[in-house]
């Protein structure tokens, strides 16, 4: 749990009274809940993949950290206990749409860390208000996962059409579901696979948003070895289709981007992302 403890978050309205906890049972661990809420669906289990939101705040209930921030909740597996008042523990007697309260040492929370907050006082606790949205076996979460992924594949492909067809370009499309047109194929050395190429760019959304291009002032043509996930899948796929002198234009679908994670405030979830680049070199 503890290198989930940066994705802690604030949602919950749940105050405690410091100074009462006797309504607070204990797992067998030692950590110390409360249940609020309830809605007597199946609980979660070792290995389970949850959505939750949560409260993280100090013992006197000051908001360490907001779900706020980032507008979603956190999602993670539940693994076994690392410390005493692990609040996996508490995750797994949950099901979907249950709430509670855990009650954390801050001792153990933070033993061996380097940097432990001012406020976790050596005895102190850390409150965490659970809410749990979602809660499903790893074979469940993968197989959702995938059938949201093949569906966003359609979208996305009738996304690079429309773009092709708005701006009248004459493009291929690879197994993969890249698309690439070319303007000059490049007569140089042909571009393969564990070669360092060298290339200029621009990368823009579908909309016409530029979020970064090497021939800005002060950049300089971007390197990089093909074929060594150094870049986005894309990439590697698109940029080995031309030869030293060509140009063109890559037309990238999110699978083969960034996905549904995004990167940066500008290129959002499942961005279907358009490359000018021209290679300028491969050694």
């Amino acid at each position: 749990m503890k290198k989930y403890i940066s994705l802690l978050v604030c949602l919950l309205p749940l105050i405690v009274n410091a100074q009462n906890y006797k309504d607070f049972k204990s797992t067998p661990g030692g950590l110390r809940y409360k249940m609020i809420e309830d809605k007597k669906k199946a609980k979660s289990q070792l290995g389970y993949m949850v959505k939750i939101f949560l409260t993280y705040t100090t013992e006197k209930d000051s908001v360490v950290f907001s779900s706020k921030m980032i507008g979603e909740p956190a999602e993670l597996p539940i693994t076994a206990p690392q410390y005493k008042g692990d609040p996996m523990e508490g995750f797994a007697l949950m099901g979907a749409g249950d709430s509670a309260m855990f009650l954390i040492p801050a001792d153990s929370m933070f033993k061996g860390q380097a940097g432990t907050p001012a406020w976790a006082k050596p005895g102190s606790i850390v409150k965490l208000g659970v809410r749990m949205i979602s809660s499903m076996s790893q074979a469940d979460y993968d197989a959702g996962k995938q059938k949201e992924a093949a569906g966003q594949i359609g979208i996305d492909d009738q996304i690079i059409q429309q773009y092709i067809k708005d701006k009248g370009l004459t493009a291929q499309k690879t197994a993969s579901g890249l698309y690439y047109v070319t303007e000059k194929q490049g007569d140089g050395a042909k571009v393969e696979s564990g070669k360092k190429v060298t290339v200029n760019y621009t990368g823009k959304l579908t909309n016409g948003t530029m979020f970064d291009s090497s021939l800005n002032p002060g950049r300089t043509p971007f390197e990089f070895t093909i074929g060594q996930h150094q870049v986005i899948a894309g990439w590697d796929e698109g940029i080995a289709l031309f030869n030293v002198g060509g140009k063109g234009t890559l037309l990238i679908p999110s699978a083969l981007g960034y996905g549904a994670r995004g990167a940066g405030g500008t290129i959002g979830p499942n961005a279907v992302l358009i490359f000018d680049i021209e290679v300028l070199g491969v050694q």
